[in-house]
């Protein structure tokens, strides 16, 4: 239990901006065994996200909220995610070899594609969390960052890395994960979406339809991937993390409009 608390921390550590405690510490084969953890982590960005939107709709506007939580997870995580969202748009964006695609995504810089994409896609989020009322966006946005991180492990088991694995940030996740890994990685989806489900039991429909449009959209980003670099990088898993984040809360967002269909 200890190990796997620690391995929580090594995941929280690397995807956030908050501090561990010191017995932590740190070895090579941690992170490929924390990439389990990966969705507590987005529990825990969500729980942010959801009490930030709570709190700020109480205090100010709904609009002034989701910007305000949006904001909160990107402090959070250092934009970590956007990034690499940002920087897979710039390499895919033109008609350009794989290797040249790769060239541009390592480049620090954003470009025409980074930039457009990455308003368009935290637009469309905010439109998204805008049009839900405050108490289901909370729970969608608990689902979307678990999920969406689920979603990425699972590529990271299915996809070969396709850069250069010398010069990998983070060689130990290019390394790939364990079937128990991703298992527990989607442990951690379910037992998010079983609890919401049994909490509200209405909501499931919201729930199934989120899960179903994520895993299609991770589907959508793997074979993109696959087709254009042979596999994945570290800015593929951050694109395919936003893309599913934005289609668990679009999920919810077409139940509501549905409701009474699903009654």
């Amino acid at each position: 239990m200890r190990h796997e608390l620690r391995l929580f921390f090594i995941a929280l550590q690397f995807f956030t901006r908050v501090p561990v405690p010191r017995w932590v510490g740190f070895e090579p084969a941690w992170l490929h065994d924390s990439a389990r953890h990966f969705p507590a982590v987005g529990l825990l960005v969500g729980a942010v996200a959801a009490g930030v939107l709570a709190g700020a709709a109480w205090l100010t506007s709904p609009a002034v909220a989701v910007v305000l939580s949006m904001a909160a997870t990107v402090v959070l995580t250092g934009a970590f995610h956007e990034d690499g969202f940002a920087d897979t748009c710039d390499g895919l964006g033109g008609h350009v070899s794989r290797e040249r695609a790769l060239e541009i995504m390592k480049d620090s810089r954003i470009g025409s594609y980074g930039a457009v994409g990455l308003v368009l896609v935290l637009g469309l989020k905010a439109a998204t969390l805008g049009s839900l009322p405050v108490a289901l966006a909370v729970p969608a946005l608990l689902l979307a960052h678990t999920v969406s991180r689920a979603m990425a492990v699972v590529l990271i088991r299915a996809l070969p890395y396709a850069g250069d694995l010398a010069a990998a940030k983070a060689k130990p996740l290019a390394q790939g994960v364990s079937g128990r890994g991703m298992a527990v990685a989607l442990g951690w989806a379910a037992v998010v979406a079983a609890g919401l489900a049994a909490w509200r039991p209405v909501w499931w429909p919201a729930v199934l339809l989120s899960v179903v449009l994520a895993a299609m959209g991770a589907w959508a980003c793997a074979r993109c991937w696959r087709r254009r670099l042979g596999g994945f990088t570290g800015d593929t898993l951050g694109a395919t993390q936003q893309v599913t984040e934005v289609l668990v809360l679009l999920g919810w967002l077409v139940w509501l409009r549905f409701a009474g269909f699903w009654a």
